[in-house]
Order: C-alpha cells, then structure tokens, then sequence
C-alpha cells in the first residue's frame, strides 16, 4: 500500500541456517548485518521480494548450505482482523 512506502511498518524475521557440519562457527552478527541491509534497502516492496533478498545475502556466506526465513507484519491492513501477515520461503544452495 502507498502509505506503507512512506511510514515504516513493523517486521519480524525468523532465519533459520543450515550449515555445513566441517564450516565451523557462523558469525551471527555477520548474518544480522545481511539482513538488516536487505530490510534496509529502499526498492524492496513486498515481503516475498525482502525474503528473497534476505536469503540471497545470507547464502552468500559459504558456511550456510540452506535458509529458512518467515517474515512477519504484525497487524497488516488487510481489512479484517489478524495478528499478523506472513510470508515463508526457504532457499538453498546450487549445487
């Protein structure tokens, strides 16, 4: 909606990763950054399009085989009452 484009809405983001089991220790912070980047951006719209984003980043890290991201806007205008907007996706690694 265009008001949403102009006053920032609540989100919440679960990430889940899956790492290879030789990869070590994931930086956790490393991975925050990735994702507050991506919620940061100015052209991502949607929520699919953010969850996208989001998981593209993250398996950039070549320790993360797999991601799981549920993005959430807690009371969404939907014209009804709900507690939350969600959209879930999980993405992996070519290859």
């Amino acid at each position: 909606l265009p008001h949403e484009r102009e006053h920032r809405q609540p989100l919440e983001i679960d990430l889940t990763a899956w790492i290879h089991r030789d990869a070590g220790v994931v930086d956790y912070r490393g991975l925050y950054e990735k994702v507050r980047d991506a919620a940061d951006s100015p052209a991502l719209f949607y929520l699919e399009e953010l969850a996208d984003s989001i998981a593209a980043r993250v398996l950039e890290d070549p320790k993360v085989q797999k991601v799981q991201l549920a993005l959430r806007k807690p009371h969404a205008a939907v014209g009804g009452p709900i507690a939350y907007a969600q959209v879930s996706i999980v993405r992996e690694r070519d290859g």
